[in-house]
């Protein structure tokens, strides 16, 4: 099961307006760093809901997807059962 986790991101800003996500800070204090960005589209999330641009990231040698709903972020995480 998955779900809807907010996270933190440094990004920048091009001098043309445009925005690229370089890091996801996981609530726990973790980072990751994006190493690539391969796509950016207005997409719905369809595992956990919402609505907003989706960038497909490349982190750690695999595809992620990272959303941007208004103005916040999240990815669509693995729910951890015991």
């Amino acid at each position: 099961m998955r779900y809807k986790q907010y996270v933190g991101v440094v990004a920048r800003f091009s001098p043309e307006g445009d925005l690229r996500p370089l890091e996801i800070l996981w609530p726990d204090g973790t980072r990751y760093e994006i190493t690539r960005v391969l796509d950016v589209k207005p997409r719905a999330s369809l595992r956990v809901g919402g609505v907003g641009m989706r960038y497909t990231c490349v982190i750690h040698a695999k595809e992620t997807y990272l959303f941007l709903e208004e103005n916040r972020w999240f990815v669509e995480a693995k729910a951890e059962y015991s």
